[in-house]
């Protein structure tokens, strides 16, 4: 059986993050990934953060499984004469360069257009349009401009940025289903499109709930489930929560056994409606169960410091996992906080193809991030990321170049 996307071609013009995030999703859905890089150097994060001398880092790594690299250099008339080759026989093009670059380059969208009017141009940009949009934006700008970190962190500290990288790789899954849907699309109107993913719309998309909270709190002044009520002071903006859920069901994170000499020995714990009886039973305190103050998630709001508090003297006595075994037995939710050595070691994650062991020719055996959607009939196998132009000759032959004119064009530093 055929993977899902088997027969499209995606031309890869993208680099560190955001972009290669799109591209390998699609790679491993299927398609043929064709990543364009500079001769010599290639795609920065080839040479960042390396933990092996001359060897392509694990940002890279992990970011271009299952893609093939091609070098040429755009600025050669020759090597311009090869892209364009290659925009008439592919189906996408990918780009998250700085705004306008792909313009100066000579590939216009209406210059496409006239190689191949079925091409889709996908674009990765910082801000959509407005007075931002030829800014350059990182992960941690798109965090700011979008919103989730002015409502991350405590009320009585400053704004904090997540360690998920919901600006980069969460803009890179929104390009993909842009992307897809578009193709899909193209299957009726014959025609390609356009597709913008800007980060800052990306990141506020994840932030909804926020955007929700903002309107609430125009309408009421306050929002009960944040830890701020009854006795905080709220603003005329969404403040930072803590650890609260963002839901109806009142959460934070607790300590537990072990906590003192181990940063991530914690727990978080929600105090779902449907099972506060059996909250009370596990933790010692029945008498909650009918008591006025506590009996009704209504009545529990005002109390929630001291809620937590003592559900929490119980989860110090466990360990995280211990702490796991009693309240899943009771349909209690809660999830431990897992530190990323017990998540690199987790053997069911390893089972499902969520953590993946992949060889590479210099690096040896490194563990990546598989594909985080699993489909029935297309299963993903993670291949090793390509070295720098190992696949040139290979995709120019397939172009219809001899070995003659390949070795030309070597020779003339077109690729």
């Amino acid at each position: 059986m055929g993977k899902a996307l088997d027969g499209v071609r995606i031309l890869d013009f993208t680099h560190v993050q955001s972009g290669p995030t799109c591209t390998q999703l699609l790679a491993w859905f299927g398609a043929d990934v064709i990543k364009v890089e500079r001769a010599g150097a290639g795609d920065i994060t080839r040479e960042q953060l390396r933990d092996i001398p001359e060897v392509d880092s694990l940002y890279f790594t992990m970011l271009n499984h299952n893609k093939r690299s091609v070098t040429i250099d755009t600025k050669n008339p020759q090597g311009k004469q090869v892209l364009e080759a290659l925009i008439q026989t592919c189906d996408v093009l990918v780009e998250n360069f700085a705004p306008g670059a792909l313009d100066r380059m000579g590939f216009t969208w209406e210059r496409i257009q006239e190689l191949n009017p079925r091409m889709i141009v996908a674009s990765v940009k910082g801000f959509g349009p407005g007075p931002y949009e030829d800014c350059k934006v990182y992960e941690n700008v798109a965090q700011c401009a979008g919103g989730a970190a002015s409502t991350t962190g405590f009320d009585d500290g400053p704004p904090v940025v997540s360690g998920a990288q919901i600006g980069d790789s969460g803009t890179g899954l929104h390009l993909a289903l842009g992307i897809v849907t578009a193709l899909y699309q193209r299957t009726s109107t014959g025609r390609g499109q356009r597709v913008l993913a800007a980060m800052q719309d990306g990141v506020l998309n994840l932030c909804r709930v926020k955007l929700r909270d903002q309107q609430r709190l125009e309408r009421t002044g306050v929002m009960k489930e944040y830890p701020q009520y009854p006795n905080g002071k709220f603003g005329e903006a969404v403040p930072r929560a803590g650890n609260a859920s963002g839901g109806g069901q009142p959460g934070w994170i607790l300590k537990c056994k072990g906590w003192e000499t181990d940063p991530n020995a914690y727990i978080y714990f929600i105090t779902q409606a449907p099972v506060w009886a059996k909250i009370c039973n596990v933790i010692g305190k029945e008498e909650w169960a009918t008591d006025p103050d506590y009996a009704t998630p209504a009545a529990r709001l005002p109390h929630l410091k001291d809620i937590f508090a003592e559900i929490e003297r119980w989860t110090m006595t466990k360990t995280k996992f211990e702490a796991m075994g009693i309240l899943n037995k009771y349909d209690i939710p809660c999830g431990p906080i897992l530190s990323m050595k017990e998540i690199a070691e987790e053997p069911s994650l390893r089972k499902t193809g969520t953590i993946v062991e992949v060889d590479h020719p210099l690096r040896g055996k490194y563990l990546t991030v598989g594909n985080p959607i699993k489909l029935s009939d297309s299963p993903t196998e993670v291949t090793r990321s390509p070295l720098l132009g190992e696949h040139t000759d290979e995709v120019m032959a397939e172009l219809g170049y001899t070995p003659e004119q390949i070795s030309a064009l070597r020779t003339a530093g077109a690729i």
